[in-house]
């Protein structure tokens, strides 16, 4: 029993240094390991796995609406690049270059793609000619290059994976109700797979994304009562279009511009599922995206007849379920602490005891409540315990961002808030004036996260100026 508790005292108590705490699931969760390339990981076996089942859930999704995958090249030239002045310029700080192929130098700079706008206008302008040839709804999974100064496991790393969708529409309206509809999808995604209540807003001009003409997002709120952008949808107008020349001949016989959106999540997703449901003994997953379900540990398992049993379970549960079956040598005790540690959802005990009364032991990870059931509707019994895993943990994240959501009508209101319960959102109004959304931050270390969908209106004035307010803004600490 030594080696059990050693493993969970390894990590750091998230009260005691939540960054710390964060980084010791990373690691010692085995999602990540790092590399000689500086802010470059390797996403382990279990982490891509968590990766790979949001992908097969949001490739889904995304499909059902009519979007196709493809997949750009890695590289832009320069030229193509600068052709969108304010993208180029968002972009610059971040951007690596490709300037040698071989031992020879090239002619022009390449980038290595830190998103692909300017790849899919360049495509775009040599595919649309008409009318019937919109809209065009497409998608990529790749991974993109921002070479970041400071770096921490799939929250922000030098190269990550993503999926990040263009699309391309006659008018204006289509573009915004696409835009709008990829919010929702994400917002979807989150709650119902991730279990992580999120807020949808519109972000603020100065926090836009470069090009754009509108950005949503979702924000979600960690554990530790700092936000977290989750997604985004970008309406970027006819912008893109005019600068890369994409003209399409309309019904009328007229040549006119198009509308484009894009949209993207990330790996992040994996660092918003540690920090808003793990625990001081490990990683909490939402049944939908983890890799193991239902992990079978037989107790007594050198006893007669164990074994076979829980390989028979195995086998039958697996029609259902993603499952695992750990027949070891290490001790029961060791086990619960792996499987603990990884956060799988529900775990299956059996032993010799209950094989004579045909039933077993269930443990769900959240709450570790205990359950004697009948092997004779196992199906059933884990279905209804994963889902009360989905609940619970949706449940608990929705109360802590409750608790650490605070309505605010001053400045000083703000700081008393935050001083007295911790970091959190602060929802307060706001004039629209960009000097006082830098001047909130400033005074209290709280920036605009967006601008929500659904507004309260709780006050006539900006807490920053005391003008009149044009909307309730959610403010915060982010990651």
């Amino acid at each position: 029993m030594a080696k059990d508790k050693k493993m969970v005292e390894d990590i750091t108590s998230m009260d005691v240094d939540f960054a710390q705490w964060y980084t010791d699931i990373c690691k010692k969760a085995e999602l990540i390991e790092y590399t000689s390339v500086k802010g470059c990981m390797v996403i382990r076996p279990y982490g891509y796995a968590i990766w790979e089942h949001m992908q097969r859930i949001l490739d889904t999704m995304f499909k059902e609406l009519g979007h196709e995958n493809v997949c750009m090249p890695m590289f832009i030239p320069e030229s193509l690049l600068n052709k969108e002045k304010d993208h180029v310029e968002g972009f610059a700080p971040e951007v690596a270059w490709v300037t040698h192929g071989g031992k020879e130098k090239l002619e022009e700079r390449l980038c290595v793609r830190p998103t692909s706008e300017t790849l899919f206008c360049e495509h775009y302008a040599n595919i649309i000619h008409s009318y019937r040839d919109l809209p065009k709804l497409y998608n990529q999974w790749v991974s993109v290059v921002r070479w970041e100064k400071t770096t921490r496991p799939f929250l922000r790393s030098r190269e990550f994976l993503w999926q990040e969708g263009h699309t391309i529409h006659a008018t204006a309206e289509e573009a915004i109700i696409e835009t709008e509809q990829m919010l929702n999808v994400y917002a979807k995604f989150c709650e119902e797979s991730l279990a992580m209540p999120v807020v949808k807003g519109k972000k603020t001009e100065s926090d836009k994304f470069a090009g754009a003409v509108s950005t949503y997002a979702i924000e979600a709120l960690m554990h530790d009562g700092k936000a977290l952008q989750a997604g985004t949808s970008h309406y970027f107008g006819d912008g893109f279009a005019k600068a890369f020349d994409i003209t399409y001949t309309d019904k009328e016989n007229k040549r006119v511009y198009p509308h484009q959106t894009s949209w993207g999540v990330t790996t992040r997703l994996i660092g918003a599922i540690i920090m808003t449901h793990g625990d001081d003994s490990g990683l909490v997953l939402p049944p939908a995206v983890a890799p193991i379900q239902t992990v079978i540990i037989p107790i007594a398992q050198h006893k007669e007849g164990v074994l076979e049993k829980s390989a028979e379970l195995r086998d039958r549960l697996a029609k259902s379920f993603r499952v695992k079956l750990d027949d070891s040598d290490n001790s029961a005790g060791w086990k619960f602490s792996e499987y603990e540690m990884k956060g799988v959802p529900v775990r299956l005990e059996i032993g010799p005891r209950d094989i004579e009364n045909n039933q077993c032991v269930l443990v769900t990870r959240h709450d570790r409540q205990k359950y004697i059931v009948s092997l004779d509707n196992l199906e059933e019994e884990i279905a209804e315990k994963l889902q009360m895993v989905r609940d619970g943990i949706y449940q608990k994240a929705l109360e802590n961002r409750e608790k650490h959501t605070y309505e605010c009508k001053t400045i000083d209101e703000i700081n008393a808030k935050l001083a007295e319960n911790g970091d959190g959102f602060v929802k307060a109004m706001w004039c629209g004036d960009e000097e006082c959304e830098d001047k909130v931050k400033e005074l209290t270390g709280v920036g605009s996260r967006c601008i929500p969908a659904e507004q309260d209106h709780f006050s006539d004035t900006c807490v920053c100026c005391g003008k009149k307010a044009k909307h309730m803004v959610y403010w915060g600490k982010a990651y």
